[in-house]
């Protein structure tokens, strides 16, 4: 991967968490469909991915495409991955796809379920690797791709959580010459870095541009000493200025309490 697309992939990932409060299973579901309809069409993926052709002009063939067929939010983080500049088409199927896979794991956290979800797909990765019929049938040319994700969901849907069935289902349907147990290993490690991000509740008195939600994040990562993903309230009874809260830690800069503060020092 190079280093444009990695960032670009890093600054999706934190547009998908910035909006974790409207994320659901069902997005999820959405956005990997689109994954895998670009895996199917190259030419599909390559207009998507054309840095050559105007913003505009992909972003309008993504709208007369999937607009009147998924949910808003599906259409607004597609559209964030068609706008931005990828080294070549394959870069931008495999952004979508790990969009919806967080897309997943967010649904999973907003529902209490991601810790489940983590130790699930550990211990498929496991029977995978001490299974080698179950490699073969995931990687035999002869077994179409539903026929895949049909042997997956047989196997985990009864027990698993839903964000583990959707996600081993779609890899399962969607290898493309990856190792099975890579594959799945790819996941656990998504779902981890999802799991081990702290959360910052921020109220702010007007909606914050994407460069200053990025600077707040890396501001409160330095002071928290890890990945910290803002979920950002409006509030205009703040006034001026944030309130954060980082577990029981709060950081009040809003113009409310700077008011009240020196009242009380005038007051005395």
């Amino acid at each position: 991967m190079s280093a444009v697309s990695r960032d670009t992939r890093a600054a999706l990932r934190r547009e998908v968490e910035a909006q974790i409060t409207n994320l659901s299973l069902a997005i999820a579901e959405e956005v990997l469909a689109v994954a895998t309809l670009l895996a199917g069409d190259k030419s599909l993926r390559t207009a998507l991915a054309d840095a050559g052709q105007p913003v505009q002009m992909r972003e309008s063939l993504l709208k007369d495409l999937f607009g009147s067929r998924l949910q808003p939010t599906s259409v607004s983080l597609l559209l964030s991955a068609v706008r931005s500049r990828w080294s070549d088409a394959d870069e931008l199927l495999d952004a979508v796809e790990e969009l919806g896979v967080i897309v997943a794991f967010c649904a999973a956290e907003n529902d209490g379920t991601l810790d489940r979800v983590e130790e699930e797909l550990f211990r498929f990765g496991r029977a995978v690797e001490a299974n080698p019929s179950l490699q073969m049938t995931l990687t035999d040319p002869a077994l179409a791709p539903a026929g895949k994700a049909a042997v997956v969901k047989d196997l985990v849907a009864a027990a698993a959580a839903p964000a583990t069935t959707v996600v081993l289902t779609h890899i399962a349907a969607n290898l493309r010459g990856r190792r099975v147990d890579a594959a799945v290993d790819s996941l656990s490690n998504l779902a981890a870095a999802q799991r081990e991000r702290i959360v910052a509740q921020v109220r702010v008195a007007i909606e914050l541009s994407a460069e200053q939600r990025e600077r707040m994040a890396r501001a409160l990562a330095r002071l928290a000493g890890r990945d910290v993903r803002l979920n950002i309230a409006v509030d205009p009874s703040v006034v001026g200025g944030a309130s954060v809260r980082i577990g029981d830690d709060v950081i009040d800069g809003t113009m409310v309490t700077r008011l009240t503060q020196a009242r009380r020092t005038l007051v005395g």
